[in-house]
Parts: structure tokens; sequence; C-alpha cells
């Protein structure tokens, strides 16, 4: 329960007691962040349902559904994502980058990815079955997993990233990757393939900021889930 209490703690504004937070804490944390996702993305389709029940335009609807998960998860995984953008996209040796991811502010790297992939998930939410929400969530939150596999190092001494940093197995990966390709099945019959792709986004991202960072960080982790639940959220629309 250590693990599932930091999960709770970390990516949601639920106010759960952690404890003491170490590597087999934060580890655990880590394994069983999809089932935060399955929470969020419940939470979120029945507000998608209820909206729907109302009439509400579909675009109204993802967006208050993309507001509601930024109240829901403190901005974080946004944070992240806007960070990681600003990172990737500056000049200079990966402690350039890192300075610039750890500034703070938003450059225009991060403000055109948040409007697009903000944009993107609005438009989704609206056109998706409820199924795929959940589904799109989860997938968000299984994305930290691969990040953190066995091999991949930290990119900085300390902070979220030095925590979990090569925590993760590759069954761990499978298994839940395995678990929501079946899940999607059963939403739409091409959701396994939107789902394979999301892997294969997180783990190209992965790659990418190993060779310009020299590792992860905890925004790498944000904008893999921001990146991986706009990927399925796509592929399901698009079928």
């Amino acid at each position: 329960m250590d693990g599932v209490r930091l999960a709770l703690s970390w990516l949601t504004v639920l106010p759960v007691r952690s404890g003491d937070v170490d590597a087999r804490v934060a580890r655990q944390a880590i394994t069983l962040a999809p089932l935060v996702g399955v929470l969020l993305g419940a939470v979120t389709a029945a507000v998608l349902h209820g909206l729907a029940w109302l009439d509400a335009p579909p675009m109204l609807a993802g967006l208050l559904a993309v507001g509601l998960l930024g109240l829901g998860t403190r901005g974080m995984h946004l944070d992240g994502l806007a960070d990681t953008a600003d990172g990737l996209g500056c000049y200079g040796p990966p402690e350039r980058a890192l300075a610039v991811m750890k500034d703070g502010g938003a450059g225009p790297f991060a403000v055109v990815t948040l409007i697009v992939v903000l944009g993107a998930q609005a438009s989704a939410f609206g056109a998706v079955p409820w199924g795929a929400v959940v589904v799109a969530l989860a997938a968000g939150r299984a994305a930290f997993a691969a990040c953190c596999l066995k091999g991949v190092p930290a990119a900085r001494p300390e902070g979220l990233g030095a925590l979990v940093a090569g925590s993760q197995s590759w069954p761990v990966v499978a298994f839940w990757w395995t678990a929501l390709a079946v899940a999607s099945f059963f939403v739409v019959p091409h959701g396994p393939v939107a789902v394979a792709v999301a892997l294969g986004v997180v783990l190209l991202l992965v790659r990418h900021t190993r060779k310009r960072f020299g590792g992860i960080t905890g925004d790498v982790l944000g904008a893999a889930c921001e990146l991986a639940t706009l990927v399925v959220l796509v592929g399901c629309a698009l079928g």
C-alpha cells in the first residue's frame, strides 16, 4: 500500500499521505501508476458522459475534460511536457538543455507543444468511446515504467528522475502494455495498434532524451505521459 499511496499522492490532488519516500516505494509507485490512470480515466469518462447527456458540443466537452485533468493532476505532466519541449528545442550541450528545463519558464517550443497536444486531446476526447478515455489515461501512466526501464540513467543526480530511473523491468512494462492492448480491443478493434504506436513513441522519446540530456528527468516522464495519452486517443478517434 505504500506504493499505492505514493502514486496517488504524486499523480493526483487527492489528500493522500505518502509517508517516507525511498527507492523501494518510488519503484512501487511507478509500477502501479497505470491504476491511477484508470481512476482518472473513469472520472473523466463519467464527466464526458454527463456532458453528452446535457448535449454539450463535443469540442466543449473535450476542453472541459482537459481542464479537469489539469486540475486533477496539478498540471504536473503538462509542466513536464512544456519543459521537455523547451529542453529539446534549445541549442548547446546537455547542461544547457537541463538548465533551460529547470528554469521553469515557458519558451516558444513549450507554448506551441502545449497548444497542439492539448488541442488534439480535447478534440479526441469528444470523438472517442468512453472506454478509450480510460485506456488512454492508463497508457499515459504506463509510460512511466517504459521511461524507467533498467539501464536507463537519470540525467541529474537529484530529483524524481534520479529516484526512479532504471527501477522497472521489461516484464512489468510488457504486462501493462499488453493488458492495455487487450483492453483497447474491446473498445475499438484497432485499439491495440494505437497502444503499440504509443509505446513506440515513448521508447523513441526515451532514446532521444538519453542522447540529448544524458538520461531521463521527471519532466521527461510528464512528457511521455501526455504523448502516450494523445497517441492512444487519436488512434482510437481515427478508426
